[in-house]
């Protein structure tokens, strides 16, 4: 190679890339952080920040390098600085801390809190007007307008991390809106795809969580499991693209290859196709537009054979059905089920309730608070997290009388 020809690569390649990652020790945390460890050349980490795991968070401060490390619960705080002592990482604790991290200058911040918890710095994330890769849910189901609202107004780079929403991004990619006529979502179907509905009320937390294709964590493993998940990524949907309710649908494919599938006017169908595994949406919303290796596996058409789909049994999953309609009411009706879903999702987890009490606790709570019949969204943040408190309440008043 010519010396020419070298410099020209060189200014081609992309300056390293620095990356703040809000909710480090949770399954994205851990695939975003594998693949920045892949690339080191490319990427510098910023911050990082934990809910309670002190040790997993400074252990990747002090391996990658971390400016500042931040733990959720203020009461680890002094824990969380013995256990950098001896560094220039900068320990921080609390909810006020986080949003700090979201507001660090860096080139891409990837929102990786899930639960409600989230929200706050995600929203500070979207008004910093640089690259947010989003693998928070809540921030678009329980406060869709306002995020999106902040995010246009900022002129952030908005890229998904949920798997399905990747892939419609990149089968919309160059296409004009006025020729989509319908988005589908994928969802695997779960552990329980194949039970008789009657056996479904003695599911257990231990065979809930055992997804066939996905690692995921505790809370989104259950809302797989009753299919919650796929009708709050169809809320995500509505905001992310440029779609109308009765735009979107969902089918179980249990395979879990197919991720979308994108029907345009003409009668074309663009399905975006991978193996199930976290890396690669991160992947590409951290180097898009270009494209970096990944280890992932890859696809193998011929030792599949077959990939199949089926219309999901709303008998068996009538979560789907609430989120759907919640969608098609919208204003603060998101906002409720995915407060009213949390609740219900762990108390099953602690055995308080049935797996099909988990739907029913989030239908007489959205059926119960007024909120969900004004059709407005939340003005502010404030509103929203108050509303949030509200339907939990709700929520745990409606356990109490089931």
């Amino acid at each position: 190679m010519t010396q020419a020809a070298q410099l020209s690569e060189i200014l081609a390649q992309p300056a390293r890339r620095s990356v703040s990652l809000l909710g480090a020790t949770g399954s994205v945390g851990a695939s975003t952080l594998d693949l920045i460890g892949r690339n080191a050349d490319a990427f510098k980490v910023v911050a990082l920040t934990a809910k309670t795991n002190v040790a997993e968070l400074a252990r990747n401060a002090r391996r990658f390098g971390a400016q500042t490390a931040v733990i959720a619960e203020e009461g680890l705080y002094g824990e969380l600085k013995s256990a950098l002592a001896g560094t220039d990482v900068r320990p921080a604790a609390g909810t006020a801390a986080l949003v700090e991290a979201a507001m660090e200058p860096a080139d891409c911040i990837v929102a990786a809190i899930s639960g409600a918890a989230g929200l706050a710095a995600s929203l500070a994330a979207a008004r910093q007007g640089r690259r947010l890769a989003l693998a928070n849910k809540e921030c678009l189901v329980a406060a869709g307008d306002l995020f999106m609202s902040e995010v246009r107004r900022s002129g952030t780079e908005l890229l998904p991390v949920d798997s399905e929403h990747s892939a419609v991004f990149q089968a919309l990619a160059g296409e004009s809106q006025s020729g989509i006529e319908r988005i589908v979502l994928t969802a695997s179907g779960g552990p329980f795809r194949t039970w008789p509905v009657e056996a479904l009320a003695n599911a257990t937390p231990e065979q809930a969580l055992r997804h066939p294709n996905w690692s995921m964590g505790d809370k989104i493993t259950i809302d797989s499991a009753t299919l919650m998940n796929k009708g709050l990524e169809l809320i995500e949907a509505y905001h992310l693209f440029p779609v109308e309710p009765d735009q979107l649908d969902a089918i179980v494919h249990p395979q879990s290859i197919v991720h979308c599938l994108v029907e345009y006017r003409d009668g074309s169908v663009l399905a975006h196709l991978a193996e199930p595994d976290m890396r690669t949406p991160i992947a590409y919303a951290l180097s898009w537009p270009r494209r970096m290796s990944t280890p992932t596996p890859r696809l193998d058409l011929v030792k599949l054979a077959s990939l199949t789909f089926e219309a999901p049994d709303l008998k068996r999953f009538p979560a789907l059905a609430l989120a759907k309609a919640a969608l098609r009411q919208g204003g603060l009706a998101p906002t409720v089920l995915n407060a009213a879903n949390e609740i219900a999702v762990e108390a099953f987890l602690h055995r308080r309730i049935g797996f099909m009490d988990i739907a029913r606790i989030v239908e007489k709570t959205l059926h119960r608070s007024t909120h969900c019949l004004s059709g407005r969204p939340a003005s502010d943040l404030e509103e929203v997290m108050a509303i949030d408190a509200e339907a939990r309440e709700l929520a745990r008043d409606v356990m109490a009388h089931s």
